[in-house]
Formats: structure tokens, sequence, C-alpha cells
């Protein structure tokens, strides 16, 4: 096994990602191409993973509670971010289709994409494959959208976003 040096941003995804499946049976390469990353990036990941006690030792159940606490406390620290400038893309933290039913906003968080319809504030997503992965996989889009929550939203919207990750956590029939 490498030398952990601490995780990465796409090793969130991939965990959201595995969550996202479900019961679905995966092998890596699904991983890799529904993520585009390398095949070698996802088992990397994994083990990364593992070794920070967020997946078990057979790597096929990822530990909610572990990984909902890393979510909410420490995201924000570890892979922080800041809005940007006026950009089109697609909405993500609370101007996300998850979000924005709960939470009026006149300013709008994006991620740039040149196939996005709204304007708003650029916000750099978790890894550059993850607008990508997204609009293929709307759990995974909710996961990705709730984690920008906790990377840069106020107290009302991060408290919500930890309800409804829980609830998809939940809805996943992992433990």
């Amino acid at each position: 096994m490498k030398v952990h040096n601490g995780m990465r941003p796409h090793d969130v995804v991939v965990l959201l990602k595995i969550i996202a499946l479900g019961e679905q049976p995966w092998k890596n390469k699904d991983l890799a191409a529904s993520l585009y990353i390398s095949p070698s990036e996802i088992t990397e990941s994994i083990s990364r993973s593992q070794f920070a006690g967020l997946i078990s030792a057979d790597r096929r159940k990822v530990f909610n509670v572990a990984l909902e606490s890393f979510l909410m406390n420490g995201l924000k620290f570890v892979f922080p971010v800041k809005p940007g400038s006026m950009v089109k893309g697609i909405p993500t933290a609370h101007s996300a289709p998850l979000m924005s039913k709960y939470f009026d906003s006149e300013e709008s968080y994006v991620w740039p994409d040149i196939s996005g319809k709204i304007r708003g504030l650029a916000i750099a997503p978790l890894y550059p494959g993850a607008v990508a992965a997204a609009k293929n996989d709307t759990i995974l889009y909710d996961l990705l959208a709730a984690c920008d929550v906790f990377r840069v939203g106020k107290v009302r919207e991060i408290k919500k976003a930890q309800e409804l990750v829980k609830e998809i956590f939940k809805s996943k029939q992992y433990v």
C-alpha cells in the first residue's frame, strides 16, 4: 500500500458515487467511466478512503456516519472555495434544485459550464469531472450540490443540507 498523504477532492466524489449507486453492483472501471477518472485513480482513491476509515476493508461499504461527519464538519476546511465571477453554468449549493425549493436568494451559485443556462457566481467543483458526472446522475448531483452548501453555505442552508444528505444516505440502505 502506498503512503497515505491525505484525501483528495475526488475521493469524496468516488464515495458519493458508490452511495448513489445503492445496491447496484459496480467495478472500478464502471466508477472510472461514470466519474471521468482513470481506473488506477479510482483504486488509489478507494485505498485512501479505506485508510481514512470511510469505507470498509472489502472496499464495498461506505461508512455513512464517518462520511457524514467529514462532509458536514471538515469539507469546508479541507477543500475550501470562494465564489468567483459571474458566469453561466449549472446551479449548485443553495441554487441547485435540491436546495432551491427551501431557500430564495438573489444570488445564484453555479459550476461554470458552457451548456449552463443560469448566470451566477462561479463555484469550483470538487474536481474537474464533477459537472459532467453530475449531469448523468441526479443523486450524485444532489450530493455534490449539498457538499457545496457545506463549503459555502450559511447556517440555515447547512442545516437543511445536513438533513437532506442524511435522508439520501438512509434511502440508499447503508449504515
